[in-house]
């Protein structure tokens, strides 16, 4: 059984930075591709960053140059990096694993939750002005 834990969310101060980690177990898919989303309250999920097991990246416009993903294999672990915040990136940030692979074409603007299976619980973050 596949299962997704993030931490690291929290408060942030506009400008400041904040870590996401994600805890993979059970997920043994080595083609395919784990992200992270966010949801704000009123607003539908969105795609945030992605990476595959070769490490190829997809970014969300809003987020390029201020977000980086990452992996560790060894931990099994997936990371987001979130640097120079903004009130506009506060949401629930959601790691997620893709059942199989997806066509690259859909990853130009970043991941797309539908293309994804398996999701973590969540973990808050609110970044103020």
């Amino acid at each position: 059984q596949v299962q997704l834990a993030e931490s690291g969310g929290g408060s942030a101060q506009s400008g400041g930075s904040l870590r996401l980690s994600c805890a993979a177990s059970g997920y043994t898919n080595s083609a395919s591709w784990m992200g992270w989303f966010r949801q704000a309250p009123g607003k539908e999920r969105e795609g945030v960053a992605a990476v595959n097991s070769v490490g190829s990246t997809s970014y969300a416009p809003s987020v390029v140059g201020r977000f980086t993903i990452s992996q560790d294999n060894a931990k099994r672990t997936l990371y987001l990096q979130m640097n120079s915040l903004k009130p506009d990136d506060t949401a629930m940030y959601y790691c997620a694993a893709a059942r199989q692979k997806i066509e690259w074409g859909r990853l130009l603007s970043g991941p797309r939750p539908q293309d994804f299976g398996y999701w973590g619980q969540g973990t808050q973050v609110t970044v103020s002005s």
